[in-house]
C-alpha cells in the first residue's frame, strides 16, 4: 500500500480533509497515492508530511525504516 494512503488512513482522513490541510489538490493527492508520479517537488513533500504529522522520509523515501 503507498504510504501517504497509509497514515492518511490511519489518522481516518480523507484524500479531501489531506487537500484541505496541505493545501495540494485532492486530485493530486489521488494520482500520489495510487503512483502516478516519480518526481515530486520538495514543497508538495513537506505539505503533505505536515499535514500527516510525519517527517518527510517517512513518506517519501523507501530506505527509511520508522
Amino acid at each position: 500500500m503507498n504510504k501517504i494512503r497509509e497514515l492518511r488512513e490511519k489518522q481516518n482522513m480523507t484524500q479531501q480533509e489531506l487537500s484541505n490541510k496541505s493545501g495540494i489538490s485532492r486530485s493530486y493527492i489521488s494520482q500520489l497515492e495510487n503512483n502516478s508520479h516519480l518526481i515530486v517537488k520538495s514543497s508538495t513533500m513537506v505539505a503533505i508530511a505536515k499535514a500527516l504529522k510525519k517527517p518527510v522520509s517517512a513518506i517519501f523515501f523507501k530506505w527509511f525504516v520508522n
